[in-house]
C-alpha cells in the first residue's frame, strides 16, 4: 500500500497521542472529518494501524527487571518455540534473529526470583537447545514510535 505524506502525518499524531478523535486529527491536519475517517479506515484495513493502546511505564509498575534471553533451538522447530515463548506473559518482544542464537526474547520482570522461573520455564520448552540471558543494566531508548 502506499502510504503518502499525509498518512505519514496522521500516524506521527497517533503515535504521540493515540487518544486524539478523528475530528481533533483533521481540525490538526486541515483536512474534513470524513476524509481523516476515510484515511483512517484504509490504513486500519491494510493493517498499518493494528490497533491503539497506552505506553507504560514498567518500572513504575515494579517491573525493574528488563531481560534479553538468547534461545537456541533444535533445527526445525523454531517457529513452535516461538508461538510458546510469545504466550507467557512477561514477553514483550519474540524475533528470528542472524547470529548464535535463533531467538532473541525480551522480557519484563518484577524481580530475579521470576526472571528465573521464566528461564527455567523456557528452557524446558522440548527443542530448546540453551538459553543466555543477558540483564539490561541501563535502559537509553525504548520506544518503537519511529516514523
Amino acid at each position: 500500500m502506499d502510504v503518502d505524506e499525509k498518512d505519514e502525518k496522521i500516524l506521527k499524531h497517533l503515535l504521540v497521542d493515540a487518544r486524539q478523535s478523528a475530528r481533533q486529527l483533521a481540525h490538526k491536519l486541515n483536512v474534513s472529518t470524513v476524509t481523516m475517517l476515510s484515511r483512517l479506515k484504509k490504513l486500519e484495513d491494510k493493517k498499518i494501524i493494528q490497533g491503539y493502546t497506552v505506553r507504560l511505564n514498567h518500572e513504575a509498575l515494579g517491573y525493574d527487571i528488563t531481560a534479553i534471553i538468547e534461545v537456541t533451538t533444535t533445527k526445525g522447530k523454531m517457529v513452535e518455540i516461538e508461538g510458546e515463548i510469545a504466550k507467557i506473559e512477561n514477553v514483550c518482544a519474540v524475533y528470528d534473529v542472524t547470529g548464535n542464537a535463533d531467538i532473541l526474547v525480551i522480557g519484563k520482570f518484577k524481580d530475579r526470583k521470576s526472571l528465573s522461573k521464566f528461564v527455567k520455564k523456557i528452557s524446558c520448552i522440548p527443542n530448546v537447545e540453551n538459553t543466555v540471558t543477558h540483564l539490561v543494566l541501563n535502559t537509553v531508548k525504548e520506544d518503537d514510535r519511529f516514523i
